[in-house]
């Protein structure tokens, strides 16, 4: 009886396709540690850019009023819609209806490599 190759998963008879359904000439490979899995992950999905969220708090604080920097804070990027989580309701309603169109001008102008395309505030305490 022939002895199974390295690449051979276990033919149920000699010459028949292996029972895994594999291919035989693909080395096995065995399992990839997690952290290779995540770092590969956070690199496409653009999650690992600690410079471009730093920049993108950086110019919000300038961008706003010195009394509003406590009380709001950039919770990221998305598709070119810069959220930003505001602590109250009432200054949630005042940045939407009077100080939008200021606020996302003067971001267009300090991150001009960006896309932005709106800006969206939502309620939240921290």
């Amino acid at each position: 009886m022939r002895q199974p190759a390295e690449g051979d998963y276990g033919s149920n008879r000699q010459g028949e396709r292996p029972m895994s359904g594999r291919p035989t000439d693909r080395p096995v490979r065995g399992a990839e540690p997690l952290a290779d899995i995540l770092a590969r992950l956070f690199v496409s999905r653009g999650w690992g850019r600690k410079s471009e969220r730093l920049r993108l708090e950086a110019a919000w604080q300038a961008a706003i009023e010195p009394a509003w920097k406590e009380q709001t804070r950039v919770l990221g990027l998305r598709r070119g819609v810069l959220e930003v989580e505001v602590k109250t309701a009432v200054l949630l309603q005042e940045l939407t209806q009077f100080h939008k169109r200021r606020l996302l001008a003067a971001l267009r102008h300090r991150l001009a490599g960006l896309t932005i395309t709106d800006l969206r505030f939502r309620a939240g305490a921290w």
